[in-house]
């Protein structure tokens, strides 16, 4: 009597420990990451002017622009100069959406310019819910899109991924890699 019932381990507090209301799930990091280990992709913020990045020919064509890369590669020098024997890289990547694309061509620039370091590389996707996956008679042309759009970013992550790696390694808490 008196006591309440104890908190869901999914409940998420709606408040930052400063205070501040939730936006980002970088607003959880209570991490204080280096200006130059963040490299913010402006046109598909939450708010930016392309949506999101869903394709992964949208990751991919984020790293033609020669400015981009010269940034990226700018950031990268900066933390390989503080080595004194650098061993290789970790990537983490999403592998349904247009971040696969991304890493695709972050870890190709690392084999060219790194030849000879390992890179291992982490290919993530989120549990599907039972919302999302195609039953016969119960999905709209939206869900199927998407559940195209994220078997294409899946298959091609994993070939381009695994490509330019040293060690490809696919995790999922969901069994399917998020395929259905």
């Amino acid at each position: 009597p008196g006591a309440s019932p104890a908190p869901s381990r999914l409940a998420v507090s709606q408040e930052v420990p400063s205070g501040g209301s939730v936006r980002l799930w970088s607003d959880y990091l209570n991490v204080r990451l280096h200006p130059k280990s963040v490299y913010v992709i402006r046109q598909y913020m939450h708010d930016g002017d392309c949506g999101c990045l869903e394709a992964f020919g949208q990751g991919e064509s984020l790293l033609q622009d020669p400015g981009c890369v010269e940034e990226l590669e700018d950031r990268l020098h900066f933390y390989v100069e503080e080595c004194d024997y650098l061993q290789g890289f970790q990537v983490l990547c999403d592998l349904h959406n247009g971040f696969s694309g991304v890493g695709a061509k972050v870890t190709e620039l690392l084999c060219d310019e790194y030849s000879g370091k390992g890179i291992l590389t982490w290919g993530l996707t989120p549990v599907s819910s039972n919302t999302g996956t195609l039953t016969v008679g119960s999905f709209s042309p939206q869900d199927s899109q998407k559940n195209v759009y994220r078997l294409m970013n899946t298959a091609l992550g994993i070939v381009h991924l695994s490509s330019h790696s040293s060690l490809f390694c696919p995790m999922s808490l969901g069994g399917s890699l998020g395929i259905k």
